[in-house]
């Protein structure tokens, strides 16, 4: 993602000494969101600034589109996006991973007549499950597809590098390539849409302090020129006036999120894409990569103390779709199966070049800041704040 749902103020109703703030632990009232999150704070009432932020300014988008409200716009959306690709091979990219909603995107063009390209960015790590859900999905719904393979050495030496620059986000080369591959694909084809899987109702909360921002071309390649060895030739590196101004501006491509206009349910999408697409679940979010799932569910818990199941989790409880206590018992659990982590360990290291002795080093090692790396923060902000601005001015709603 390329921002951070965290770009808001306080609320003018809600003064600094309503507030408290990380001196002790603390979880939020209705989410299970907490004190992990640096920049977390919590109203009188206990309420965290998620659900706060989710009450004054996503809801009502959320729950008008869960009822059908926003299916005028969606009528008029894809009439755009059929207009605007008439004559053509293709009128819109769907970047398809084997996850829930990608692959649930995939499956409402379709149903609603589009005519997408599939395009999928191998990084190396997709998991044994999520190359078949691929294939089920591009089978079923006759899809074309584009995949990128990236030269292995190079995805390697990246990703060492990011391990070995001990940040947060150490998943960037996959998050980096991926949009950057969508972007080429519909320059190429001259396609003016992308309908991106990502939302409101099961992702509105993404602490910013649990990472940083994968779009940030000058942190990637300057962890990787001091880190890294290898020249990146077939990495696809997508910097921001390429993404913004190229892409956006010159050749007009839109990033849709798709989803945000339509009822979606995680659980009645999983059943829909496992009947229509054959798809089968990997028991947790993201897991369809083998790094991701070994990212998410030790690397960060066990180096920095983050467990993204809690912004997940938080997400459905303000969507309505899980309780707070069924929130509270999947945390109880470890975030994936024992011996799974220990084979993904030993997978990981030998993919790496690297031994498992080392690999648990970098685990291991002092916690690094991004910030601590050269970066474009203060130019992301910019463009979130003008892009608010702007959005504000037009009435422009997510």
């Amino acid at each position: 993602m390329s921002f951070y749902h965290e770009g808001f103020a306080l609320p003018s109703n809600i003064q600094g000494d309503a507030l408290t703030t990380a001196a002790r632990y603390q979880v939020c009232t209705r989410c299970v969101m907490d004190t992990t999150d640096t920049a977390i704070w919590f109203d009188q009432t206990g309420l965290c600034r998620y659900c706060v932020h989710y009450d004054e300014k996503l809801r009502a988008t959320v729950e008008s589109a869960q009822k059908g409200g926003r299916q005028h716009e969606l009528e008029a959306l894809v009439g755009r996006i059929k207009a605007a690709g008439a004559g053509k091979a293709y009128d819109c990219i769907v970047g398809v991973s084997g996850g829930v909603d990608s692959s649930y995107v995939a499956l409402q063009a379709i149903q609603l007549g589009l005519r997408p390209l599939a395009v999928h960015f191998d990084s190396g790590w997709n998991s044994e499950l999520a190359v078949s859900n691929v294939e089920g999905i591009v089978s079923k719904l006759d899809l074309d597809l584009y995949t990128d393979v990236v030269d292995w050495r190079e995805m390697r030496d990246l990703q060492l590098a990011f391990l070995r620059s001990s940040v947060a986000n150490s998943d960037t080369p996959t998050d980096h390539a991926f949009p950057a591959v969508a972007y080429r694909q519909a320059s190429k084809y001259g396609i003016r849409y992308i309908l991106s899987g990502s939302n409101l109702a099961t992702e509105s909360i993404l602490p910013k302090s649990w990472g940083y921002n994968s779009a940030d071309a000058v942190q990637l390649k300057a962890i990787h020129r001091r880190f890294g060895s290898r020249r990146l030739k077939s990495y696809p590196v997508m910097g921001i006036l390429r993404r913004y101004f190229w892409y956006q501006r010159v050749r007009r491509i839109q990033t849709v999120k798709f989803l945000n206009f339509m009822p979606y349910v995680k659980t009645d999408a999983k059943k829909a894409i496992s009947e229509k697409l054959g798809w089968r679940d990997y028991g947790g979010k993201h897991h369809e990569s083998v790094f991701t799932r070994y990212f998410q569910g030790y690397y960060l818990p066990t180096k920095f103390g983050f467990d993204k199941r809690r912004a997940h989790l938080s997400s459905l409880i303000n969507a309505d779709q899980i309780s707070r206590d069924q929130a509270l018992e999947e945390l109880e659990m470890e975030p994936y199966d024992a011996s799974l982590k220990a084979d993904d360990h030993k997978f990981i290291a030998k993919k790496l070049g690297i031994s498992t002795d080392e690999l648990d080093a970098l685990v291991r090692s002092a916690r690094k800041d991004y910030k601590e790396y050269p970066n474009q923060e203060w130019l992301f902000d910019l463009l979130l704040r003008v892009r608010s601005r702007l959005s504000c001015k037009n009435g422009t709603r997510h």
